[in-house]
């Protein structure tokens, strides 16, 4: 009896997940390409520079392994049976690392592996990728990367290296038509330099109208700022002000340097006051500001 109450508790929790992860709707940009292709090294790059948050479902099955959980034990245990392990299983660890992370850019590397791994993606998060970043390299130029790797998988010999371009062919190359069908598919050529590719990523993740550094509001700074207007509505009832924007200064909640602050602009020709916002008071710090942003 207890077993069920309890796998009924853990599907409610996971429901609630999903339907929170949803709500949010985060972008996520699945990363696809042969062994070798270099997507590891551009997917860093992308971190880096735009702001994404790079999740790969093998390093995250291997944690989950590495923890010794009771989900973990039972990973281990299909992979040394020689089983696949179900999609259910990964996802559900891809959404765990969505919702701990509370960015709302991911990068998904080497997922979904197969069209099962794509359907059952979709079907459970509810949520589909904002396109397929497809590094698209010859097996000849893969295959010599490999082999020229100092520090190499213990299974990078040339057998089981054309059997996983094999598995790639058969199992991964499906998943990207089906996007390419969509017009989801955003295809680099990976058998050229490390710079060169990465100026293709760039021109996918940077049109030449936007700047590469732009500032994009993470989820937790959405909520921050939801938070701070939600204040001002209760201290408006508080102080029985009908309209908040009636008061004789104007309120604008801003951020800096990755920080959330709340700005006060007087209408008296004063300096401008920053300061950390809280539902009655305002506690601030005086900053100058040049003439022309002053009122």
């Amino acid at each position: 009896m207890g077993s069920v109450v309890d796998d009924g508790k853990k599907e409610a929790l996971q429901e609630a997940h999903r339907s929170l992860l949803a709500d949010l709707n985060p972008t996520v940009v699945f990363v696809l390409g042969g062994p070798g292709s270099g997507k590891g090294t551009q997917c860093a790059n992308i971190v880096e520079h735009f702001g994404f948050t790079h999740l790969s479902a093998g390093d995250l099955l291997r944690a989950e392994i590495k923890s010794g959980s009771e989900n973990g034990t039972m990973i281990s245990d299909m992979i040394k049976e020689g089983k696949i392990v179900p999609s259910e299983v990964t996802i559900k660890l891809l959404e765990r690392a969505m919702l701990e992370n509370g960015n709302d850019k991911f990068l998904i590397d080497g997922f979904p592996r197969n069209e099962e791994n794509r359907a059952a993606f979709e079907d459970v998060t509810k949520i589909g990728p904002s396109f397929v970043l497809y590094f698209d390299c010859s097996e000849e130029e893969m295959e010599r990367r490999l082999l020229s790797r100092n520090q190499g998988r213990e299974d990078d010999n040339i057998e089981t290296i054309r059997k996983r371009f094999k598995v790639f062919q058969e199992s991964s190359l499906p998943v990207i038509e089906y996007y390419n069908s969509k017009g989801k598919v955003r295809k680099i050529d990976a058998g050229r330099p490390i710079e060169e590719v990465y100026e293709s990523v760039k021109a996918i993740f940077a049109p030449k109208d936007e700047k590469v550094n732009g500032h994009r509001h993470t989820l937790m700074e959405c909520l921050i700022l939801f938070w701070m207007k939600w204040c001002r509505v209760i201290a408006a009832i508080v102080t029985k002000i009908s309209d908040p924007m009636s008061i004789e200064t104007s309120q604008i909640n801003c951020f800096a340097n990755g920080d959330c602050f709340h700005r006060t602009y007087s209408n008296a020709h004063s300096p401008c006051f920053v300061g950390v916002a809280t539902p009655v008071t305002t506690y601030a710090y005086r900053t100058t500001l040049s003439t022309e942003h002053q009122y």
